[in-house]
């Protein structure tokens, strides 16, 4: 969908009845279309009311890891995960994935309830329930503690931010895609205000000490990824700056930039640490409305599917978060009854390469066939022992053959 029908699209809804962002808009998958997500029951008290779902593909890469996606208002679970891909990725890459689902009897739009105090602390509301979802996975399929992801669009990704906020000890990282920093709207007022970017200007210490209230966690903190479109008129891409302010105070990182560069014609700014790795990484997608970007990922292969504040924007959002977390490097192996092949019927005439070694060899052993070596002389046999020659004896024979010299027998 053009950014002309996203801004036309949004034009003519009428204002929420919550405020915890987007409007009602496609939430279910077409008639033709089945969904691999799987309901689960039972997953302790769900203080917040909510409704779990998850894929599990039948191969797990090791570590096993797991993924939380939290939808967009108006969406549902099944419907996001069409959209964005995340049990394509998750089948291919093989790791486990937990949708959270908010029904409409909690939030007319199916919101997750950002900014409701009673919903937005440890073991209370809708935080409690989806930290109880995520238990039941760690449980049911002996998910790593240290491979937990969480990411969302819109009021997902405010969700998203509550939840690295009120549990940073669970999440190795997450990754934000239209939201709001937390802590900055406790009512409906405050929450469409922020979403207009209207809320007052806060400093990163202020932003960061947020979320410290949150929990008494005094460890390292989850790293973050964040996306914002820039023509966003649902959710202020001013919020983008503020979510990176906030987590660049908690990982005592400095407001400018460390590199900048372009991602599939899009700007990118990331922050690491003085180990090397990145802590902090933030998308702007330009001329792009409220949505989540949708493109041909890295791989060649497309994940998801153009819909309603699911946009085409010529970068795989879900692809590159996955990268973010670390889930990328790993692809199942052939067996030996069928070869793995992509979806795509061009992957099928590529030959099988070997992956790369775990320990790679010294470069000069690498290098040393590529050189022609310097010609060197045959080693010479050792020399055999030579015979002792009489000299005098041959040539004496030699005589007496040819007549001129007699024996002492010939005289007798």
């Amino acid at each position: 969908m053009s950014l002309a029908n996203n801004i036309e699209f949004l034009r003519t809804l009428p204002k929420p009845v919550q405020a915890s962002g987007v409007m009602a808009y496609a939430r279910g998958l077409r008639p033709d279309l089945r969904s691999p997500l799987t309901e689960v029951k039972g997953f302790g008290s769900n203080p917040g009311g909510l409704r779990m779902f998850n894929f599990v593909p039948a191969n797990l890469q090791n570590p096993r890891a797991l993924v939380v996606v939290l939808h967009g208002c108006g969406q549902n679970a099944a419907g996001y995960d069409l959209g964005a891909g995340w049990s394509t990725l998750a089948k291919h890459y093989g790791f486990a994935l937990l949708m959270p689902e908010q029904p409409a009897s909690n939030n007319p739009n199916t919101c997750f309830n950002w900014f409701n105090p009673e919903d937005v602390a440890r073991e209370r509301g809708e935080a409690g329930s989806i930290r109880q979802m995520i238990s039941r996975m760690a449980t049911d399929y002996a998910i790593d503690p240290r491979w937990i992801f969480i990411t969302g669009l819109s009021a997902g990704g405010a969700m998203t931010t509550v939840m690295l906020a009120t549990y940073p000890e669970v999440f190795a990282a997450g990754a934000v895609i239209a939201g709001l920093p937390y802590g900055v709207a406790s009512n409906v007022r405050e929450a469409l205000t922020g979403m207009r970017g209207a809320l007052r200007v806060r400093s990163a210490p202020e932003l960061g000490d947020l979320v410290r209230k949150a929990s008494n966690h005094r460890g390292k903190w989850p790293k973050l990824s964040v996306w914002h479109g820039s023509a966003d008129r649902t959710v202020n891409p001013a919020n983008a700056n503020e979510i990176v302010k906030q987590w660049l105070d908690l990982h005592g990182l400095p407001l400018e930039p460390m590199s900048e560069g372009m991602v599939d014609g899009h700007p990118r700014q990331v922050w690491w640490d003085h180990d090397g790795e990145t802590l902090v990484e933030s998308y702007t997608i330009t001329d792009m409305a409220h949505g989540t970007p949708l493109g041909v990922a890295e791989n060649d292969k497309r994940y998801g599917a153009q819909g309603m504040f699911l946009i085409e924007a010529g970068i795989s959002s879900s692809y590159h978060i996955a990268k973010f977390f670390g889930l990328t490097g790993w692809v199942r192996k052939p067996t030996a009854a069928k070869l793995a092949v992509t979806d795509s019927p061009s992957a099928k005439l590529i030959p099988t390469v070997s992956p790369i070694p775990a320990i790679l060899p010294e470069l000069a052993k690498v290098l040393r066939p590529l050189v022609a070596p310097v010609a060197q002389p045959e080693p010479r046999p050792a020399p055999k022992p030579r015979r002792v020659i009489d000299v005098s004896a041959v040539i004496t024979r030699a005589l007496k053959v040819a007549g001129l010299v007699k024996s002492p027998d010939d005289e007798l």
